[in-house]
């Protein structure tokens, strides 16, 4: 049977099938290494009091030198950070969870739908044991413009964020062949991570330590899902980059 000649001169024709998802849970597993000792690394600065300086000072940076209780820039910034910083509460992220995962199971797609559950639900279970093992407080330095309750390192929103919508932003991409298609939708899942994260800093609720902490493990736990989940399921015929 003739090769087509289009395929004599294709990358996959020369390259053995299984290099490539090798190579790829390699670099994974590389960055998701590199995120854990970034958070590792933060965490005993922390605990040192090496982060203090830097805390304060972007945290001061944020508010009206003239009145501490009153953040920089026009009253709308305020509304929009609040209004932003919801999106990675428990409340939005679990609707957005279940919303998700009840639309996998009922499109029978049930290792996706293990995969986004088991993100979230780690992610929380993890950041709760760590807010309790570090024990560090809230700032006081500033006033706070939104209620909080627990305790501040690592952030919560910040790595719940980041375990959601990356994840989704991970699962979604699978479904497209154009590279430009899957990197917008990495770049919208990252922005919102992004922005989430400043919110809380932002809103004084956070020192930016916790939120650089959150995000960094919330990215390692979800590039430790999707190893966990690409090694118990071989990847699906679903895409392939073009």
């Amino acid at each position: 049977m003739e090769i087509p000649r289009k395929s004599l001169f294709s990358v996959r024709h020369w390259t053995p099938s299984w290099r490539l998802p090798e190579f790829g849970t390699l670099v994974a597993f590389l960055l998701c290494s590199g995120l854990a000792f970034a958070f590792i690394r933060i965490g005993d600065e922390m605990a040192e009091g090496a982060t203090r300086a830097f805390d304060e000072a972007i945290l001061l940076a944020l508010r009206n030198p003239l009145d501490r209780a009153r953040p920089i820039g026009p009253q709308w910034l305020e509304i929009m950070m609040a209004d932003v910083t919801a999106l990675g509460g428990v409340t939005v992220l679990t609707l957005v969870t279940v919303l998700v995962v009840s639309y996998l199971l009922v499109t029978k797609r049930l290792a996706n739908a293990a995969l986004v559950a088991g993100s979230v639900i780690g992610g929380a279970i993890l950041t709760n044991l760590l807010k309790n093992a570090f024990a560090r407080p809230r700032p006081e330095l500033v006033d706070h413009l939104v209620a909080v309750h627990s305790m501040s390192f690592p952030s919560g929103h910040a790595m719940g964020s980041a375990a959601t919508f990356l994840t989704l932003g991970a699962l979604l991409a699978r479904t497209e062949r154009k590279k430009v298609v899957r990197g917008y939708i990495f770049a919208v899942a990252g922005l919102l991570t992004l922005m989430v994260g400043f919110s809380r800093v932002f809103l004084g609720v956070h020192y930016p330590t916790d939120v650089l902490a959150g995000w960094t493990l919330g990215a390692a736990w979800a590039l430790f899902c999707w190893m966990i989940a690409r090694l118990l399921r071989p990847r699906d015929n679903e895409t392939e980059s073009s």
